[in-house]
This record gives structure tokens, sequence and C-alpha cells, in this order.
């Protein structure tokens, strides 16, 4: 890389007889730059965005005709819809290598300098003034938006040290010391989060955004940078009863919304692809499906949930975040019993609610509740959405009849996996099940142990069996309905 870069032009005079002299002289902005890019991309039929998953047919067409109409744009989303890494690969449509006149505080193009700086420096050198050059993730610069973000940090300052030590006039465009938005120059400025941004921040962004000038201190400076600027926003805070300047609103080209993933399968492969569950670690680690399906499960079920503020969400992060504590409790149960593989429990998932309980904004119901009651009760109904889908129309009799004959049975998440099974083969016809799961007869003690697990927690989140204070399962109350007929009586009695 260093030998690369070195082997560029220093010089301006080297730089016009080189491949990158094309480009420049003709002013390319940075606009045109990202989507003469994104034409070749989309003729090349390359991907835009990997790893950006669920957006391909939504979010991203939108993105794509923000690009190729040279619009500045906002990604409108609840957290955790990967708005920030979407525009962060916003650089892969750069340029690899960028020319800038070295040392330029504000990455000036060597045939287009703005500054006063440098068109001083190219009269007093020539063809001999200085060049260097900026990669792709050079020229991206973010900023988180929060109340106390100033003018200064922003546009930038008079810098009196510099006015002294240069012995320069106060108002002379030398004793500027630039902020985050000049800095950004031909290159993308991101604000995470723009409603944040005080009101008298928001309209020191108009100018930038139209006019492209600004003024530092009640200095004119005027400065046409090369910009192309991208938000991300709550949509609850951007309206005008939010904290969004109307003005601003306005001018901002394209507002392009967010989404959660629409299928459990979609939510399922982000998961999976975020996920740190393939680990260096002394244990295997074989998670079974419907233990992913379940934590995943659990997000959906979440959002919909009336107890759970749907203006705040539910991140993707919650899924991501639980299925690495469910692999985590699954591999120190396994290292304390000595075994060699771990195979992750629903009881795994109760252990994670740390992990749960934290990405959960309550209402108020939910606040009397409890959080954690509330993450309960949400395992409890994903284990039995997933339940369903394997065990639809199963005949579950003998178990439930071993516990209404007096059976009880208490599973800790310390059990060894021999134990368990032992215990689970003890309760008439319930291994048997474990088929429809996918497993055959050959499976390990983890594996087997999980499986009954899960079938034990089905029939528990279809009340057909109980837990007692000691969290045991025990005989679930007898149901004395009458036979219903139709379609809601068969689905009634499909687990009888």
């Amino acid at each position: 890389m260093h030998s690369a870069v070195a082997a560029f032009p220093q010089t301006l005079g080297a730089l016009r007889n080189s491949r990158f002299s094309e480009q420049q002289v003709a002013g390319l902005s940075v606009k045109d730059e990202l989507r003469t890019n994104l034409i070749c991309k989309l003729q090349r039929g390359e991907p835009l965005f990997p790893g950006v998953l669920g957006f391909e047919d939504t979010v991203v067409p939108q993105v794509v005709n923000a690009i190729l109409s040279r619009h500045n744009f906002i990604l409108l989303g609840l957290r955790g819809q990967a708005k920030t890494r979407l525009i962060r690969m916003l650089t892969t449509l750069l340029d690899e290598h960028t020319p800038y006149l070295a040392g330029c505080e504000i990455r000036d193009n060597p045939y287009h300098p703005i500054c006063r700086r440098c068109r001083t420096l190219i009269e007093e050198l020539g063809d001999e003034t200085p060049v260097a050059f900026l990669t792709r993730d050079q020229r991206y610069v973010e900023k988180l938006a929060t109340p106390d973000v100033t003018i200064a940090d922003m546009i930038g300052d008079i810098d009196p040290i510099k006015a002294a030590r240069s012995g320069h006039n106060i108002a002379d465009e030398l004793t500027v010391h630039y902020g985050l938005l000049p800095r950004a120059n031909r290159g993308i400025f991101a604000i995470n989060e723009l409603p944040d941004l005080a009101g008298k921040i928001q309209v020191g962004l108009f100018n930038i955004m139209q006019e492209g000038d600004v003024q530092i201190k009640g200095y004119p400076v005027r400065l046409p940078l090369d910009l192309m600027l991208v938000f991300t926003a709550n949509p609850e805070d951007y309206t005008a009863r939010g904290k969004i300047i109307t003005p601003l609103k306005d001018r901002i080209g394209s507002e392009i919304r967010t989404h959660y993933p629409p299928t459990v399968d979609l939510g399922l492969s982000i998961t999976e692809q975020e996920a740190w569950t393939t680990r260096n670690s002394p244990i295997e680690l074989r998670m079974p499906k419907y233990i992913r399906e379940v934590v995943e499960e659990l997000a959906f079920l979440a959002r919909e949930d009336k107890k759970i503020d749907k203006r705040s969400g539910v991140s993707q992060r919650l899924p991501i975040s639980a299925i690495e504590n469910v692999a985590s409790n699954a591999e120190r149960r396994a290292l304390r019993a000595k075994e060699s593989l771990a195979a992750p429990r629903v009881l795994d998932i109760y252990a994670a609610l740390p992990s749960i309980t934290g990405k959960l904004e309550l209402e108020y119901e939910g606040e009397l509740k409890g959080g954690e009651a509330v993450a309960r009760e949400l395992i409890r109904a994903a284990v039995g959405k997933v339940f369903t889908r394997y065990f639809d129309g199963a005949n579950f009799a003998q178990p439930v009849q071993w516990f209404e004959l007096g059976g009880s049975l208490k599973l800790d998440d310390s059990t060894s996996s021999s134990e368990m099974v032992q215990q689970l083969s003890g309760i008439q016809g319930l291994m048997d099940k474990v088929r429809a799961l996918g497993l055959g007869v050959s499976e390990p003690d983890a594996v087997r142990a999980s499986a009954g697990e899960f079938i034990l927690e089905g029939l528990y989140a279809h009340r057909r069996i109980n837990r007692n204070e000691e969290q045991a399962f025990v005989a679930g109350e007898r149901r004395r309905e009458p036979p219903e007929e139709g379609p809601r009586g068969r689905q009634r009695r499909q687990f009888q």
C-alpha cells in the first residue's frame, strides 16, 4: 500500500501528466464521482451494498435514485435498521485514490483550490507544489449529533493563536480554524440523529447545502465546499412537531425510509451473519435451528407487543446479542460439565435475559409488569409459535398423561447433557418426537437434550403442562371445554 502510494505523482506538475489528471481538470464534483462510479457498478451488475440484507427491493433502489439525482439524502428509521452501516458503505462508490494539495486542512483540489493558503502556495511554487492522495475511507467524515455541538465544531472559528503566530489580521481567512464540514471537503459528510442538532446549528447547514458558502464569527468566508451530505434520523423526531427545522428539511433532496426485516427467515439470515457464534473455543457449538427461530421470533413478537414502545422500535441487535448470550451460556455449561459439545436449550434463552431486557423500551403497562416479566412472556410466546411450526397436528397424549399421573421434572441449565437425556427418556413417548426436528437416532446427548427440553417448553407454552413454584414441569390444569366444530375446534385439539 505504502509503496503504491509513493509511486503516485508527488508534485502538481507530475500530476498534470498522470492518469489522475482528466477527472480532476474537469472539476468533477463528489456527487458526479459517486454517480459515475455507481453507473459503472450497475452496468457490470456488481452488488452495491454487500452485507446489508433485506433492503434490495426497498431501500437500495431509493438510495440509487438519490445518488443518480445528485441529492443529499436522509435515512429515516428506528434503531437497529442498518442506517449507519449503509451510509458508511457509500465510500465504495468513491475513487480509490484522490489527489489533494499536501498539507491542506480542507483537502483542496490541486486544479481548483478554494482556500487562500493553497492559492498562494500555487502562485509561489507552480508545478513544484506538493500533492498527496486520499483513500476512500479518508473521504468519509461522520458526526453524531448532540445538543452540545457548536457552530465552531461544525463550520469553524477564528483562531487568535494562529493569528498571533502568523502575524495576520484576525479577520484574515488564514486565521480560520476549520470545523468538521470544511474538513470533509471533497468527500461524504454524515450526521447521525440529525434532529438532535441545536436549531442554530441546523440553520448553519442551510447555505452549505444550497449556496456552498459559510460565515465564521460574522466574517463572510466564501468556501464552495464539494460535499455529499447524508443524514439519519428517527421518524418520530423528524417532523415539524419534533426537533427538525422545516427549511433544512426542505433542502434535503430525498427522504428514504428504512425498516426491520419483513420475514423471520430474513431476520435469521441477518442474525446469523452478524452474531458472533463461530468462536475460538475448546467447545464445539451446535446451534439448533429451532433455537435460532425462537430468538428471532422473540424480536418479531416484541415489535407487535402493546407493552413495548413502538416509537423506539426493537432493534435487530436484540436477536444478535441474545443468540450470542445463548451460545455463551451453553458454552459455560459444557465447560463446567467437561463436555466437548454444546447445544443451546430454551433454558439458555431465559439465561440470556440481560441481553434482551435492555433493548426493550416499555410502555406504562409494561413498566408495571417489569422488563424481565415481559421478556419471559415473549420467550414463552415465541417458543409456542416455533413449536407449532414443527409439531402441527402431532399427538402428545402420552407425555402429557405422564405428567397427569403425577410425574414432574425440574430442569436446570447446569444439568449435564447425559443426565438430562436420562431424565427426559423417562417421560413416556417424549423422545420419540425429536425426529420432527430433523434429528436422527445417533445424535449426541447435548443435541437430544436440547430437543427434548424444547418439546417440554412447547407443551408448556401451549398450556398442556405447567410449572410449579420450584419451576418444575408438572401436569397442567384440566380444561373441561365442550367440543367445538370447525377450524377453531380442530386447531384447539391439534396437540391433544
